[in-house]
């Protein structure tokens, strides 16, 4: 596969010129083939602020610990996965409300991710999209 199959010019960007592209022709050609383990998975869960599972896959719950503290609970083990949360609107139409998300193993839970969500400074109840990819 070529590296110049997806050049579409941006205005925001400026053209590679040719030693680039023949580099990233090169990368693609001497790049090993890397897949993901036949037991990869990758689940997610969409919760409301009040901590109410939306939707999601493989999530078997979720729950609000206390003001912009949840546990999210997996149908497997996620303490070696990667972990990727964004505050988000869980259901309907509107804006995303804002805030900010971090994420973490949950202690003493190995199919748990712990998310924190806060607003200035402070923990506040927001809904959020959590990604966790094994």
């Amino acid at each position: 596969m070529s590296s110049t199959r997806s050049r579409r010019g941006s205005g925001d960007q400026p053209a590679p010129g040719s030693a680039e592209l023949a580099r990233a022709d090169a990368e693609i050609a001497s790049c090993p083939p890397v897949g993901l383990p036949p037991s990869a998975r990758v689940l997610f869960a969409v919760v409301d602020a009040n901590g109410t599972l939306v939707r999601g896959l493989g999530v078997t719950s979720a729950t609000r610990l206390a003001a912009g503290m949840y546990q999210v609970v997996f149908d497997q083990d996620v303490t070696a996965a990667g972990y990727v949360g964004t505050v988000g609107i869980a259901a309907g139409s509107g804006l995303t409300p804002q805030g900010a998300i971090t994420v973490a193993p949950r202690s003493g839970i190995p199919n748990a991710v712990f998310v924190e969500t806060y607003v200035g400074g402070g923990h506040l109840d927001r809904p959020f999209h959590l990604a966790v990819l094994t």
